[in-house]
C-alpha cells in the first residue's frame, strides 16, 4: 500500500467525484482511478460504488475510511517531527504585527549578534492566527496585544510596552500648538474603526475608555488609512480615527494639512504590546529579552525588571550560558 493510493482514496471518499479529487490532489483524472484500482486489488475489496452519476462508498469502503486517515495523519505528523528536528535550534519563526517601528529591527541585530548562526522568520498574519500558530507549534514567538485569551501552560506572554494610542482628527478642531486631546471632545464625532474582529483590541479599548466617561462610542465606516485620512480632512461631517503611535507618525508626514494627529487624554487610551513565547524555546526566550534590551537601554521600565530577570536566568539554564542583560557599563 502506498501513500498516494491512500491520499487518493480519502480524496475521492470526501469529493465522491474522480474528476473533483484529481482537481485537489492537482493529478490527471485516469491517475486517480488507476491508484484506486491498485488500492482495491490490494485489499481484495471494492472501496466505491461507481456509475456514470453518483460515486459512493462500499461498506469496505466505510469501514477502510478512518484508518485510511489515520495512516495519513500519522505520515503527516512524523514528517513534521523529522523537520522540527531538522530546523530546531537554527530558525526562530516569528508572528509579527504592525507598529513596532524600528524595535523589531533592532532587537533582531541583538538577538544576530548573539546568535548568529540563528536564522529568523517573520510571519504576518492576523493576532489570532499567529496565537493559534504559536499554541501549534509552527511559531516560537509572537508578538500579540491580546491579554485575556487564554494560553496553555507552555506559553509565557510576556510584556514589552504600553502605548498612548494617538487620534486623527480634522485639523479645524484644534489649535495647531496642542498635542493632545481629551477622549470626550472626540466622544461627540463618530470614529472610524475596522469590525471587532479585524482588530478586537483597538476597538475594546476604545469602548471602554468611552465608558469610563459615560459615553457610548459612535462608529462608522472605516477603510483604507488613506480613504479615511481624506475623509476626516474634507467631510462636511466631522469624524476621526485611531492608531498606534509609530503608524500615526508616520501617516503625520504623508497626511493632508487637514488632518492632525493628537495623543488621546483624560483618559488616555493605552495599549499594552507583548511576546507569547514557547517556555522551552530557547531562542524565543532571547527574543524576547532582546526586545527588553532594546527598550531598557532607552528608557528602563522598573515594573519590568523581574520579568526580564526571569528570562534570562531560564534562557541561561536552557543554554548553559550567561545571557543576562548587560549592564551599564556594558550598554553604554
Amino acid at each position: 500500500m502506498e501513500i498516494r493510493q491512500v491520499r487518493c482514496f480519502l480524496a475521492v471518499a470526501e469529493l465522491r467525484h474522480f474528476g473533483h479529487a484529481a482537481e485537489k490532489l492537482h493529478i490527471v483524472q485516469p491517475a486517480v482511478s488507476q491508484q484506486i484500482r491498485r488500492l482495491e486489488r490490494e485489499l481484495g475489496v471494492d472501496l466505491f460504488h461507481r456509475t456514470t452519476r453518483i460515486v459512493e462508498l462500499t461498506p469496505a469502503g466505510k469501514t477502510f475510511l478512518p484508518h485510511a486517515q489515520g495512516i495519513l495523519d500519522a505520515v503527516d505528523n512524523a514528517t513534521q517531527a523529522i523537520r522540527h528536528i531538522e530546523t530546531s535550534g537554527l530558525t526562530l519563526r516569528v508572528g509579527t504585527s504592525s507598529g513596532l517601528g524600528d524595535l523589531l529591527r533592532q532587537s533582531l541585530d541583538e538577538l544576530a549578534r548573539h546568535s548568529p548562526d540563528l536564522t529568523v522568520e517573520l510571519v504576518r498574519v492576523p493576532e489570532q492566527q499567529r496565537l493559534r500558530q504559536l499554541v501549534q507549534g509552527k511559531l516560537s514567538a509572537a508578538i500579540v496585544r491580546t491579554a485575556n485569551d487564554p494560553l496553555p501552560d507552555d506559553i509565557e506572554r510576556v510584556p514589552i510596552f504600553t502605548e498612548a494610542l494617538v487620534a486623527a482628527m480634522p485639523a479645524s478642531l484644534t489649535r495647531p500648538r496642542r498635542r493632545t486631546v481629551r477622549l470626550d471632545e472626540l466622544a461627540t464625532m463618530p470614529v472610524r474603526l475596522p469590525e471587532r474582529d479585524e482588530s478586537p483590541v483597538l476597538v475594546d479599548a476604545l469602548v471602554v475608555a468611552h465608558q469610563s466617561i459615560g459615553r457610548t462610542i459612535q462608529r462608522t465606516a472605516a477603510g483604507t488609512d488613506e480613504d479615511m485620512l481624506a475623509l476626516i480632512g474634507t467631510a462636511r461631517l466631522p469624524s476621526w480615527t485611531v492608531f498606534y503611535p509609530n503608524k500615526a507618525a508616520l501617516l503625520a508626514r504623508q497626511s493632508p494639512h487637514e488632518v492632525a494627529f493628537r495623543r488621546i487624554v483624560a483618559p488616555s487610551v493605552k495599549v499594552t504590546t507583548f511576546v507569547a513565547v514557547q517556555k522551552e524555546s530557547t531562542q524565543a526566550q532571547m527574543l524576547a529579552m532582546a526586545l527588553r534590551n532594546v527598550l531598557d537601554a532607552s528608557n528602563p521600565p522598573p515594573a519590568t525588571t523581574s520579568v526580564l530577570e526571569r528570562t534570562a536566568s531560564r534562557a541561561a539554564r536552557l543554554t548553559g550560558h550567561d545571557t543576562r542583560p548587560p549592564g551599564p557599563a556594558a550598554s553604554s
